[in-house]
């Protein structure tokens, strides 16, 4: 909730982003880790210091002019602001792009408010660019545009890093 309190500021009402109540929310995540089954779906988590601080939700795409045997979806990506610019997004965003590559996916796509643009600039700076496809979704009551970005995610597609470096 502190995520889209602090991303959202400004792109959607304050009484909404306001009347978020995390327990409401815990049903429905704590379902989805418990149905997680890779490379199905499943969940990734950022901690620090042995407390969550991130996550992505990841998942054949569910988008119907994609082929979810080759395009896998970023669907939730939350890191909390007291963590932003530290990198903790940057590693998380590696994690499951290598994740999504492994699972056999050779490319993915996410969704992202179209005015969003402190999201579209870490995305952008992430690899990931417009793929020209737009919809309405609705937040809380809320109709809103996102559109959607798509990077390449193969194996082959990856850096591997020096084993000093991780």
């Amino acid at each position: 909730m502190l995520s889209w309190q602090a991303g959202y500021r400004g792109l959607l009402p304050q009484a909404l982003l306001d009347g978020l109540r995390p327990a409401r929310r815990v049903p429905r995540w704590a379902g989805a880790v418990r149905r997680a089954a890779w490379p199905a779906r499943g969940v990734l988590v950022a901690e620090d210091a042995g407390a969550v601080v991130g996550f992505a939700s990841l998942y054949p795409t569910v988008d119907h002019d994609q082929d979810s045997t080759e395009v896998g979806e970023i669907g939730s990506f939350y890191v909390l602001p007291a963590v932003w610019g530290r990198g903790v997004g940057a590693g998380l965003m590696a994690a499951a792009v290598r994740t999504l590559g492994a699972g056999g996916f050779t490319s993915a796509t996410l969704w992202v408010l179209e005015s969003n643009a402190r999201a579209i600039r870490f995305y952008t700076y992430q690899g990931w660019e417009p793929d020209g496809a737009a919809r309405d979704d609705v937040v809380e009551g809320i109709t809103v545009r996102d559109v959607r970005y798509r990077r390449k995610v193969s194996v082959k597609s990856l850096r591997v890093l020096p084993r000093e470096c991780v």
